[in-house]
C-alpha cells in the first residue's frame, strides 16, 4: 500500500502526515486563474444548448463533470506545496536502542529469532537498515536487558539478558545524548517488558524535551502454539510434612482441551504427578496440585507441564518456587474445661507428628488442673494463663467445653489479643459450655443436640483441611461414608468474612456449621461446633486401619498454628534475585508481649552459598515501629542463608532465619510474545511512529522528517501528482463517454 500510495501522490504517507500544506500563489499564476475561470464559465454556458428529452439531467451530469475537471485544474495551478522540515544530513544523533534479552531469541518469525532481524538490519556495515540510516544521522548504539550500555555496533549483542527493563534504557539514552543535536531514538524491542517500573515518567520527560522515540515491534503479538505456566502461588514457609495445596495457573494456545500431566519435581524427584485439562483459547485456568512437604530446609519445587509437539516457546513450560520447610516443634495449649472423649483422641490423633506439641490443660474440679506434654514442672501450674507474655508462648489456643465465665476480663482480651495482635491461631470446639466467635449462635434454644453427618462446601471442597482423600472427588465420597457426629451449639450463621468448610444437615432438616474460619486481625479464629469429632475413629462402621480422624486433625492443628509469626519476622520484597541485584531485607521486632520494640540491636548474618558469612546491622527505619531495614548485594548464584537476631540491653528477643534464592531469571519466557499496545505508546506519546519489519524501511525517512535536530526547510510541490494526472484524464474521458451515451457527441 505505501508503494501504491507514493506512486499516487509522489512522497509517502508520512510526509503528508509530518508537513505543512501551503499555495504557491503569484501574480502571473492568479491571472491564469481568471483567464481559466472565465473560459469555465463560457464552457459552463454551451450546455444550453443540450437538447435531449432528459435535458435537465444530462446538463447536472455534464455540468458536475466539467466542474470537477476545472477544479482539479484549478488545484494545480494553485501550485500546492508541502512544507518539511529535514534534518540535514550527518549532522543529527540518533540513539539506536536495541533489546538484548533471551526472549529475543525466540524463533517466532518465520523460523527465524527476533535477533536475527537486528544481525541482518543492523549488524556490519551491509545491514540495509543501518546503511540507510548511517547515510542520514551519526548512529550511536544500546544495548539493554536487566541493565543499559553503549555499544560499538549491533555485533556485539549476545541476546542473553535475563530482563528486560524499557524505562531505564531510555533514561539512559536520553541522558547518554544529551547537549547533543538529537533527532530521535530508535528502539528495537518486541516490548516485554519485566519490570515493575512505571513508564509514564521516563515518557513525559521525553516528551518535554521534544526527543521522539520511533519504535520497532519485533516477534508475533500472540502465539500460534504455546503451554505456559503463568502462575504458581505458595507459601514462603511450611512446616516440615505438611500437605499443600497450591494454584498453579495456566494458559495456552492452540492446545484447548488437551489433557496433560503436571508434575511437581522437588531437587529433580517428582513428588507428585497429576493429569489436568488445559483451557479453552484465550483464557486461564486455576489448577489445584497437591503435594507434601517432606524434606526439611530451602526447597526449590518445580511445577512443569511437558513441552507439547509444535510449541514456540517452551522454556515457560515450568516455574520455579522457594519454599522454607521448617523442621521444629510448634506448640499449642488445648484447654479443656472437664473430662470428655473429644480431648483424648485429638491428642492420639497428632501424637505422631513430631512437629506438633499440644499441652493438655484440663479442669478436673473447680481450680484443680490436669497437665500434660508440658515443657517444664511450672508450666500451667495456676491454670490458664494470667499474662500475656506465659499465653503468647503458645502459638495457638484450643478451647474444648469450657464457659466463659471461667476466664477473668483481663484473659478475655488477652485471648482476643493473642489472635489479632499475636498473629496466632483459635480454635473453639463444641460442647455444652461452649460457643461464641466467629459465629452467631441461635437466639432460641442454643443448645439443641442433633446429629450431623458433615459435608464439605464448595471452598471446602478443595481446602486442604476438609480433603480427606487423593482429590476432591474422592474426597467427597469419603465424606458421605463418616459417621454421624453430635452438636449442642445451634450455628447456622456465620459473621461476615467467614467462611464454611464444612456443613450438615440436623435432625430438623436445617443447615449446620460444621467448620468454619475467619480472619481477625492478625491471625485466624476457627469454630468446629461439634463435640465428638472421635466418632470419626471409634464408630462401629469405621475400618480398624482407617486413618482419616488422624490425618484429619493432624492437618487441622497444623493449619492453625500455619504462618504465626515470632518475636523476630523477615522478609524480603523478592525471594529471586538476578546475581548483582540488591536484595533489601525487612525485619520486624518484638518483645515477649509482642509490642513493636525500637530500641534493640539487630543483626543479620548472611551465609553466601559458598559458605562465606558477612554480618550485616539492620537499623530501626525511624517511621515505623519495631520496623528494621537492610540490604547487600549478592555476587554468587546459589541460595543464601539470612539469619537475623535481636536483642534489647543484652538479652535476646529472638531470631528467624529465611533463604533467598540468587539465580539468572526467567521472566523473559513468559507473556513473551510482542507487546504492540506498550510499544505504539511509547511512539505516541512521544511523537514517533510504530513500525514493524515489515514496514521498517520507511523508518530512515521517517526520521528526517520529524523535525527535531538540526533542520532546514523543503519544499515539496504537489501540482504534477500522477493522481491529479489520473483524475483530470478521467473526468474528461467520462464527460465524453456520457455523451456518446446520450447520443450528445
Amino acid at each position: 500500500m505505501d508503494s501504491i500510495f507514493r506512486f499516487l501522490f509522489k512522497y509517502p504517507p508520512l510526509m503528508f502526515q509530518q508537513a505543512d500544506f501551503s499555495w504557491g500563489l503569484s501574480r502571473a499564476v492568479l491571472l491564469v486563474v481568471a483567464g481559466v475561470t472565465a473560459a469555465a464559465v463560457l464552457a459552463l454556458l454551451t450546455y444550453r444548448g443540450v437538447s435531449a428529452a432528459d435535458r435537465p439531467r444530462d446538463r447536472v451530469v455534464l455540468i458536475g463533470l466539467r466542474v470537477a475537471a476545472l477544479a482539479v485544474l484549478l488545484f494545480c495551478l494553485f501550485r500546492p506545496t508541502l512544507v518539511l522540515k529535514a534534518a540535514v544530513p550527518q549532522q543529527n544523533f540518533l540513539g539506536v536502542l536495541v533489546d538484548d534479552s533471551r526472549s529475543m531469541a525466540i524463533a517466532d518469525r518465520d523460523g527465524q529469532t527476533r535477533g536475527a532481524f537486528v544481525q541482518q538490519q543492523l549488524a556490519g556495515p551491509n545491514g540495509p537498515l543501518l546503511r540507510a540510516l548511517s547515510q542520514r544521522f551519526v548512529v550511536r548504539f544500546f544495548s539493554f536487558a536487566s541493565s543499559s550500555n553503549r555499544i560499538g555496533t549491533a555485533g556485539d549483542l549476545k541476546f542473553g539478558g535475563t530482563a528486560t527493563r524499557i524505562a531505564q534504557a531510555l533514561d539512559r539514552a536520553r541522558d547518554e545524548l544529551a547537549g547533543l543535536p538529537l533527532a530521535g531514538v530508535v528502539m528495537v524491542s518486541d516490548g516485554a517488558d519485566t519490570s515493575d517500573a512505571a513508564i509514564d515518567e521516563t515518557l513525559a520527560s521525553l516528551k518535554a524535551r521534544s526527543i521522539p522515540v520511533f519504535t520497532v515491534g519485533l516477534g508475533q503479538e500472540r502465539f500460534a502454539h504455546d503451554v505456559q505456566v503463568t502462575r504458581v502461588e505458595t507459601p514462603r514457609s511450611v512446616l516440615k510434612g505438611t500437605a499443600l495445596v497450591v494454584d498453579v495457573v495456566l494458559s495456552q494456545t492452540g492446545y484447548g482441551g488437551q489433557t496433560v500431566p503436571l508434575s511437581i519435581e522437588d531437587d529433580g524427584r517428582i513428588v507428585s504427578t497429576q493429569e489436568v485439562t488445559l483451557p479453552p483459547e484465550g483464557e486461564s485456568a486455576t489448577v489445584k496440585v497437591r503435594f507434601t512437604a517432606n524434606e526439611a530446609g530451602a526447597r526449590v519445587f518445580k511445577f512443569r507441564v511437558p513441552t507439547q509437539p509444535g510449541e514456540q516457546v517452551t522454556q515457560n513450560n515450568a516455574r520455579d518456587a522457594l519454599i522454607q520447610v521448617n523442621d521444629r516443634r510448634e506448640k499449642i495449649l488445648y484447654f479443656e474445661g472437664e473430662p470428655r472423649y473429644e480431648m483424648k483422641f485429638v491428642r492420639r490423633g497428632v501424637e505422631d507428628d513430631k512437629n506438633i506439641q499440644v499441652t493438655i490443660l484440663l479442669r478436673t474440679a473447680e481450680n484443680k488442673y490436669w497437665r500434660g506434654d508440658v515443657s517444664n514442672p511450672d508450666e500451667l501450674v495456676s491454670g490458664f494463663p494470667k499474662t500475656r507474655e506465659e499465653l503468647f508462648s503458645y502459638r495457638a489456643i484450643i478451647l474444648g467445653s469450657v464457659e466463659a465465665a471461667s476466664f477473668s476480663p483481663e484473659q478475655l482480651r488477652m485471648i482476643a489479643d493473642f489472635v489479632s495482635k499475636r498473629g496466632g491461631g483459635l480454635l473453639m470446639l463444641g460442647g455444652r459450655r461452649s460457643f461464641a466467635e466467629p459465629v452467631v449462635l441461635e437466639a432460641a434454644n442454643p443448645k439443641y443436640f442433633s446429629w450431623l453427618t458433615a459435608r464439605p462446601t464448595r471452598a471446602g471442597a478443595s481446602f486442604p483441611v476438609s480433603q480427606v482423600a487423593s482429590d476432591e472427588k474422592s474426597s467427597a465420597t469419603k465424606w458421605g461414608d463418616m459417621p454421624a457426629v453430635s452438636a449442642v451449639n445451634s450455628v447456622r450463621q456465620v459473621k461476615p468474612g467467614a467462611t464454611v468448610l464444612l456443613t450438615a444437615v440436623d435432625d430438623r432438616r436445617q443447615d449446620q456449621i460444621v467448620l468454619a474460619y475467619q480472619r481477625y486481625g492478625r491471625g485466624k479464629a476457627i469454630a468446629m461446633p461439634i463435640q465428638d469429632s472421635w466418632l470419626w475413629r471409634m464408630e462401629a462402621k469405621v475400618a480398624v486401619n482407617d486413618t482419616t480422624h488422624a490425618m484429619f486433625w493432624r492437618r487441622l492443628v497444623r493449619w492453625l498454628v500455619d504462618g504465626v509469626p515470632e518475636q523476630v519476622n523477615i522478609s524480603t520484597t523478592a525471594d529471586r534475585v538476578e546475581p548483582g541485584e540488591p536484595v533489601k531485607l525487612t525485619a520486624e521486632v518484638l518483645d515477649a508481649a509482642y509490642a513493636e520494640v525500637n530500641d534493640s540491636r539487630v543483626v543479620a548474618k548472611v551465609t553466601s552459598p559458598s559458605g562465606k558469612t558477612t554480618e550485616l546491622p539492620v537499623e530501626w527505619t525511624v517511621t515505623k515501629d519495631g520496623d528494621y531495614r537492610a540490604s547487600f548485594v549478592p555476587d554468587e548464584s546459589g541460595i543464601y542463608d539470612i539469619a537475623v537476631a535481636a536483642a534489647r540491653d543484652q538479652k535476646p528477643l529472638g531470631k528467624a532465619d529465611m533463604h533467598v534464592r540468587v539465580s539468572a531469571g526467567d521472566a523473559e519466557y513468559f507473556d513473551a510474545a510482542m507487546r504492540a499496545p506498550l510499544l505504539k505508546r511509547i511512539a505516541e506519546d512521544t511523537g514517533g511512529r510504530f513500525f514493524t519489519p515489515a514496514t521498517v524501511a520507511a523508518l530512515p525517512e521517517a526520521i528526517s522528517y520529524s523535525g527535531r535536530g538540526v533542520t532546514v526547510v523543503e519544499e515539496r510541490e504537489l501540482w504534477d501528482m500522477p493522481a491529479l494526472f489520473l483524475a483530470l484524464v478521467g473526468l474528461v474521458a467520462a464527460e465524453w463517454g456520457y455523451r456518446r451515451m446520450r447520443g450528445l457527441a
